[in-house]
């Protein structure tokens, strides 16, 4: 049971001797003990190498199994700060940014326009302006947004590449908050809609060149993409009969899914994944006796979520109505989504996880905030835990910081990137006065 728990942490995980002698996880030939040490907990860690291997495993899938052109964008809301956004444009990735400022993010990190692509839902006239300037591509969600495009591009001399978003009506088997492809879906537009989209483009000299759908984020069947890739390849016929337009670019969105819990195991791989849909894309597109469009996946958190890695202390150990509560330094201002989206997690104590059999009375994780939901983990097997013993969560590198919170004076915690032995701070741990920043005194 606990060595199953090993497979959820980086693929740069061993357990070695502390400075005391007992076996200790470590990553990036880091011990988690010191790092706790050295920069406090909660703490969050990256190991740089799994998150390399990930972008090989999307690029060498592709490379193996579409016949066309082919690249990745990471979806950047899944974890995005300055040493995040280098490492995937060192990768060669386009960067999704949702509104201006996650594009400062991205201009800040150095990454070039053209490796920069601004979604969202309901972009701002400031999002547009700096889209416009900072991003090489714009996924234009909707008729409305594509108008308002068109007015403020009249005042440029070129404009980025624009991709319209499709409604596909079919959502994936997720949290109904994380569906995004159904009918009645806020995002994106529906066939008719694309059609009038591209139209609307060849009137007005804007440069359309991709379609992009999504249909929901946390998926585990590669199949279920099939019923949405059927529509939007019929949409590219009925827009190459009625317009004579065809897609350079086609991105079915990400949402792959990953194992964040023992009971998760075995989880199909990435490459599965990217050849269900490479497969699917070739052979409907194929009789059009067009070059097929460059394929596109936007994934975010197949290619972080095991990266990362959150390190809380214990401080209080109680027991109450037949639970044994471990109380932690952090919870829900750190990782709201057990609260969000009833996500489930594992753990594994720092020292010595897999000599110590679990007892009899199982643990209920939770941490120091003022809500019952504050509830990180519910229900698991652990050993006899005692009050400072550091435990660790895998799979904590998406989602989770990028929607912390300072709810009860919560300070956000450190993170530490790790590679062969070397630990850089890339955001250091929050302070008091931080969060007096905005306010006026």
């Amino acid at each position: 049971m606990y060595r199953d728990r090993l497979s959820l942490l980086p693929d740069t995980v061993a357990l070695r001797p502390d400075k005391n002698g007992a076996p200790s996880l470590h990553i990036g030939d880091r011990d988690l003990n010191q790092l706790a040490a050295e920069w406090g907990t909660p703490l969050y860690i990256y190991d740089q190498r799994t998150i390399d291997n990930a972008v090989q495993a999307y690029q060498d899938a592709l490379s193996r199994h579409y016949p066309g052109p082919a690249g990745i964008t990471y979806a950047g809301k899944a974890s995005l700060n300055l040493a995040m956004a280098r490492l995937m444009a060192a990768h060669g990735l386009l960067l999704d940014c949702t509104g201006v400022g996650e594009m400062h993010i991205a201009r800040t990190a150095g990454v070039p326009p053209a490796q920069i692509l601004l979604h969202g839902v309901n972009k701002s006239q400031a999002d547009l302006r700096a889209g416009l300037v900072q991003a090489g591509t714009l996924v234009v969600d909707n008729l409305p947004e594509l108008a308002r495009i068109a007015q403020l591009a009249q005042a440029r001399v070129s404009a980025p590449a624009l991709w319209l978003r499709v409604r596909p009506g079919y959502a994936v088997d997720t949290h109904q908050f994380r569906q995004t492809g159904q009918h009645d879906s806020k995002f994106g537009m529906d066939a008719d809609e694309c059609v009038d989209a591209v139209a609307y483009c060849q009137r007005n000299e804007l440069r359309v060149t991709g379609l992009h759908f999504h249909q929901g984020s946390h998926f585990h069947a590669a199949e279920q993409v099939l019923p949405a890739l059927d529509m939007v390849c019929a949409l590219i016929g009925r827009l190459q009969q009625e317009l004579d337009w065809w897609p350079q670019v086609l991105s079915p969105g990400g949402g792959w899914g990953i194992a964040y819990h023992e009971a998760d195991l075995p989880h199909q791989s990435i490459e599965f994944y990217v050849a269900t849909v490479a497969a699917a894309l070739a052979k409907k597109l194929s009789p059009h006796s067009r070059p097929l469009p460059r394929l596109q996946p936007e994934p975010g958190r197949s290619l972080v979520a095991r990266a990362g890695v959150a390190i809380y202390r214990v401080g209080t150990v109680k027991h109450a109505g037949g639970r044994r509560w471990l109380l932690l330094d952090g919870g829900m201002a750190d990782n709201i989504r057990p609260a969000l989206y009833q996500a489930r997690y594992s753990a594994l104590p720092v020292t010595d996880p897999l000599g110590r059999p679990p007892v009899s009375e199982n643990a209920w994780l939770a941490g120091p905030y003022c809500e019952s939901g504050d509830l990180l983990i519910e229900d698991l097997p652990l050993p006899e835990i005692e009050a400072g013993e550091l435990l660790a969560v895998p799979v904590s590198g998406a989602y989770q910081l990028m929607m912390a919170s300072n709810y009860n004076g919560a300070l956000r915690p450190a993170v530490v990137m790790l590679r062969d032995g070397v630990a850089q701070l890339v955001q250091r741990r929050e302070t008091v006065d931080d969060l007096l920043l905005r306010d006026i005194v």
